[in-house]
């Protein structure tokens, strides 16, 4: 993935990832886990920094995958997707 800016792991509030180590965090190889601890735990900031590298459409596309998601972030992705709850792994579980 191409940002207009480069971003990296330590643009992202120092809580979300607390319990491993940012520098082995690829944003490419773990964007998985970097947008689901960003969805759940982030700031404001955080959002429109996944939003902006990622994009919309991919960061719906991964939440879709999510086994679980936090009531308020799923409410907030199927606000921006559009999508009903059945299209989420999540809401079937």
């Amino acid at each position: 993935m191409i940002a207009i800016e480069p971003i990296k792991i330590s643009d992202f509030s120092s809580h979300l990832f607390w319990d491993v180590n940012k520098d082995e965090l690829d944003l490419d190889a773990n964007r998985s886990f970097i947008v689901k601890r960003a969805l759940e735990y982030g700031l404001m900031q955080d959002w429109n920094l996944i939003s902006r590298y990622y994009g919309l459409t991919a960061i719906v596309e991964l939440a879709k995958t999510f086994r679980s998601l936090e009531p308020k972030t799923f409410s907030f992705i199927l606000t921006l997707s559009g999508l009903q709850k059945e299209a989420f792994r999540c809401s079937t579980i």
